[in-house]
């Protein structure tokens, strides 16, 4: 197995992992931040020293070999400590059921919500990111790409793929020589497989014989805001078999729900992120989960101070 195998392995095997969140909070979308997928860069810079036998290739814009992508307003990444975007739902053309079987025990709905009117407590988590993988089914020359493709990065010794970008759906991929692909920055399901599929016409336009097998969603991720302020030490101490809580590192709960299997960050302002599902009615779900629960543990900003003797 090649290094840039075991790279693809460790970055899929990361995906739902909350710690990725505390490393610039790119929501599951396992985008690399250093040698390895695994270890964060550190937070000081340091003096670097020239690369001189592989040095960054960045794309000749002299030489396309594709047409040019539209150009488009940049939006802002959703991060976290900020408000959500003003986003709504994606709703076009949604499947009334998953395209792949669910899990056991997941109950889907007989459609899937596109109005917060369809729920009691009036909120749906908005999908702030989609990461699937595809194999191209070749072996691809990272080098030759990263030189004749447009929006395109290829630097070895930091990562074993070429990054590439597209902005209509602005999305990222990140290209192995094996062939494996992972497209990570998506809003829906559809983008997600429509990024994919440009992403494998440019690698085919390059001259490689790419095919586009095997696509499969590895994460979703959503986020949502329950409009009120949340007792984060208590839900810790009720619920320790599945929070995690230390402020001093992350100002988030973490929350590992069992049923469905679903991460959830769970900050004091009452924003929560959910990752770890490969359905988006698992989002869903674990929402409607935990509502019930944060509401037990919602902050009470009507309570009086007790008066003291001398009030009294």
């Amino acid at each position: 197995m090649s290094a840039g195998d075991n790279e693809y392995d460790d970055l899929l095997n990361n995906l739902s992992n909350p710690m990725n969140f505390m490393q610039g909070g790119n929501f599951g979308m396992g985008l690399p931040t250093s040698s390895s997928a695994s270890t964060p860069m550190p937070f000081t810079p340091t003096p670097q020293t020239p690369m001189v036998s592989t040095p960054m290739i960045h794309t000749p814009v002299h030489t396309p070999l594709h047409t040019p992508l539209p150009t488009s307003s940049f939006v802002p990444p959703f991060t976290m400590g900020m408000n959500p975007p003003p986003t709504t739902p994606y709703t076009a053309n949604l499947p009334t059921v998953a395209s792949t079987p669910l899990p056991s025990g997941v109950v889907v709905p007989t459609t899937t919500p596109t109005t917060a009117n369809e729920y009691e407590h009036g909120i749906v988590p908005i999908i702030q990111n989609v990461v699937s993988t595809v194999n191209l089914g070749c072996e691809l020359k990272l080098k030759q790409i990263a030189l004749h493709a447009r929006n395109a990065e290829y630097n070895p010794k930091r990562f074993a793929a070429v990054i590439m970008r597209i902005r209509d759906p602005k999305t990222t991929a990140l290209i192995f020589a094996s062939g494996k692909m992972v497209v990570t920055g998506a809003k829906s399901e559809d983008e997600s497989r429509l990024a994919a599929r440009k992403y494998a016409r440019i690698i085919q336009k390059l001259g490689f014989n790419a095919k586009f097998t095997e696509f499969k969603i590895q994460n979703i991720v959503g986020s949502c805001d329950v409009g009120f302020p949340i007792r984060l030490e208590g839900l810790n101490c009720q619920h320790h078999n599945y929070a995690s809580y230390e402020p001093e590192i992350f100002p988030g709960l973490i929350y590992r729900m069992v049923d469905p299997k679903v991460v959830l960050l769970i900050f004091v302002s009452g924003k929560i992120v959910l990752t770890g599902a490969k359905h988006r009615e698992i989002i869903y779900q674990a929402f409607n989960n935990i509502y019930p629960v944060l509401k037990d543990f919602k902050k009470d900003d009507n309570i009086q101070p007790k008066a003291t003797s001398d009030e009294q």
